[in-house]
């Protein structure tokens, strides 16, 4: 399965193409969420993270989101 997580760091901000642009090439599970950075707790990419499998492709439109702590 390839899930896609995306992220922007303000409320102002929009997902949305970041979404359509990783739907476009075939993820099937999207985790979004509207949190800086700088938080620990980031609960969508939590649940991304625990939902993966042996196997699944993780995708993000920056590595770096992914990168951040996360507890």
């Amino acid at each position: 399965m390839i899930i896609e997580y995306a992220r922007v760091s303000t409320q102002d901000q929009n997902l949305e193409f970041q979404v359509d642009a990783l739907a476009t090439a075939g993820c099937e599970q999207i985790f979004q969420e509207k949190f800086t950075g700088k938080l620990r707790e980031r609960p969508e990419l939590s649940q991304c993270l625990y939902t993966l499998r042996m196997g699944d492709i993780l995708v993000a439109w920056k590595l770096d989101w992914i990168g951040l702590p996360v507890r």
